[in-house]
């Protein structure tokens, strides 16, 4: 295999799931933080053997021109981009007399328009590669919750971007497909997974999924997946 696909926000978390499975799949990895030293590092972390194939690139989805850039590093060292994983996220939660313009603004930019400047940056390798563009959604983008209002507003966003880009893209040859987990162990929100998330999905089963849609016959298209935990909250 010579495919490659780049990770957003793939230091950690879901992204860093979905960069191992990807890399023991064959698959030639960049991941990307808006640190290059962080995405560096992770990158070295990854190498565990002398054909792993993955660098990290310091690349910031709120600006189009950065991810422009990181797409044609990419080409340059690896020669296309088969996979967009639109991955990167966060979140500010908090009643709407409380929200503040600043977390607004980081909220929109980076998990609606990030994706989007992700997306657009990537079109033309996509076309070029008959490639593939999965982005990471959340179920908040079809239910809403009290402190939610600049994260439903990215991810139901999100969910209705890549449903249309599907349509606009799937004439080309590119796949897209958004995936919208519940609750997942990760450092999302301050949390720091530990035995307390094990009844989360866990990063790497993310990293199956993605694995599993990229071995899917060509003719079958799941362009938008919703997966949640089996026990909520590890009641029994």
């Amino acid at each position: 295999m010579n495919k490659t696909a780049i990770i957003t926000g793939g230091t950690k978390g879901i992204g860093l799931g979905i960069a191992e499975s990807l890399l023991a799949d064959g698959y030639n990895v960049v991941i990307t933080s808006r640190t290059e030293s962080a995405a560096q590092e992770i990158a070295a972390q990854l190498k565990t053997d002398q054909n792993a194939r993955v660098i990290g690139l310091g690349c910031d989805v709120r600006d189009y021109e950065s991810q422009l850039a990181c797409v044609n590093k990419t080409i340059d060292e690896f020669g296309s981009v088969d996979v967009m994983i639109a991955n990167a996220g966060v979140g500010h939660f908090s009643p709407i007399e409380d929200m503040s313009i600043e977390d607004w603004n980081a909220t929109i930019d980076t998990n609606l328009t990030g994706v989007f400047y992700s997306t657009k940056a990537s079109i033309e390798a996509l076309k070029a590669s008959k490639g593939y563009l999965i982005t990471i959604a959340s179920l908040a983008g079809t239910n809403f919750f009290p402190k939610g209002s600049a994260y439903n507003a990215s991810k139901f966003g999100l969910v209705g971007f890549t449903q249309s880009v599907m349509l606009d893209l799937r004439k080309y040859g590119i796949k897209v497909t958004t995936i919208m987990p519940g609750s997942v162990a990760t450092h999302f929100n301050g949390n720091t997974p530990d035995e307390k998330d094990n009844w989360k999905i866990q990063p790497e089963d993310l990293g199956q999924m993605v694995s599993d849609l990229l071995k899917m016959n060509p003719r079958t298209l799941p362009s938008k997946i919703e997966v949640r935990p089996t026990i909520p909250g590890g009641s029994k």
